[in-house]
């Protein structure tokens, strides 16, 4: 993706849209339970953008979920799931890629909470974690995924 491109997405009504600008650091299969449910799958696939490189271009959105660092957001009207935005630095918005207009061209690069994982689920992502990788190993799979092909 040229990191100058901008990408279009939207809820499933329409009525909340969102712009993301430039490609994600990082594509992400979260196998949590939690991430089940609010999905209704085996698992949620997502792109984390930095903050600046996000925005709401048209509705408004909801308190879908509070966690212990992160809301989940999402539309008012039809109640997708959308994005999650976390507390503190740095600023990232963790972008439900299938709100995206292109969603097919985004591939796990890594896959979290394993321990939880459907057994017939597979992603092919290179990396696996039982749980989230530590801060350290976001820092260096960033890195990583910036030199993988897209």
């Amino acid at each position: 993706m040229n990191l100058l491109s901008t990408l279009k997405g939207s809820c499933r009504c329409g009525r909340v849209e969102i712009e993301v600008t430039g490609g994600p650091v990082l594509t992400m299969a979260c196998h949590c339970t939690g991430c089940q449910k609010m999905t209704a799958s085996a698992f949620s696939l997502s792109t984390l953008y930095r903050a600046e490189n996000f925005k709401v271009t048209k509705g408004e959105t909801v308190l879908g979920g509070r966690q212990i660092d992160h809301d989940h957001r999402c539309c008012d009207h039809c109640k997708s799931w959308m994005f999650t935005t976390f507390d503190g630095p740095p600023a990232f918005v963790n972008v439900r890629a299938m709100m995206l207009d292109n969603a097919a061209t985004f591939t796990p690069f890594l896959e979290s909470y394993t321990c939880e994982k459907l057994p017939w689920a597979k992603t092919g992502a290179p990396h696996a974690y039982e749980k989230f990788p530590s801060e350290a190993e976001y820092e260096q799979l960033m890195a990583e995924f910036a030199q993988s092909p897209k």
